[in-house]
């Protein structure tokens, strides 16, 4: 599947028209790259990528029927050598762990599309590694942070969703006064002010999505 001998081809996977459009008119102009193949979900995106077997993916995260992680993941268990470049408008760290770990090559906010993707697009198909500048900075900015326990982040979805400890002790099966501490815990690591600025930094980050 090599393309050095033509241009790096690449398939867009947006659920937004519009963002498809933008890279589509991106890509024309420049005679080292073209838009082989498109898909609006990650299910279609499996589907294109069997059949265009592109050099360069860029994948959107949140979309309807199937997510970008789940697509890139699935993808990449059948293609190893997927070469796939997340496009989104979130850059919560855990989100871009997350995705480097499903083997993103490249990590992009929709904002900075215009100024970074045709390089992004040339680094990931020569083999390198490509994040945007404020993703770099979110990474490092959390590196050493203590990551939230399994049962915090299920605390931390039940706070967002807005149940009280009384529900939350319930709904898990745990007593109120281990709810009280793992609020404690989380409110510490998130360095949050409360319960509701803890909710928001949770999502933010990408340590609960809705």
């Amino acid at each position: 599947m090599s393309a050095e001998a033509g241009p790096i081809r690449i398939l867009a996977v947006d659920d937004h028209p519009v963002v498809r459009q933008g890279i589509a008119g991106l890509v024309a102009v420049h005679s080292d790259m073209s838009l082989a193949a498109e898909a609006s979900n990650g299910r279609e995106a499996i589907q294109q990528f069997r059949a265009h077997h592109p050099d360069v993916t860029l994948m959107d995260l949140q979309m309807p029927e199937m997510n970008g992680l789940d697509a890139m993941i699935a993808i990449r268990g059948e293609f190893p050598e997927a070469r796939i470049i997340v496009l989104t408008t979130y850059a919560g760290d855990v989100q871009v762990l997350r995705a480097l770990k499903a083997g993103a090559r490249g990590y992009l906010l929709k904002n900075s599309l215009h100024k970074e993707l045709l390089e992004t697009i040339r680094s990931v198909h020569a083999g390198k590694k490509a994040l945007s500048t404020e993703v770099s900075y979110q990474l490092a900015e959390h590196a050493t942070d203590d990551a939230l326990t399994p049962a915090e982040v299920r605390v931390l979805r039940l706070i967002a969703e807005g149940n009280a400890n009384k529900e939350i002790a319930a709904q898990l099966s745990i007593s109120e006064e281990t709810v009280k501490g793992q609020v404690r815990n989380i409110l510490s690591k998130l360095d949050a002010n409360d319960r509701t600025h803890a909710a928001m930094i949770g999502l933010k980050r990408g340590i609960i999505e809705f």
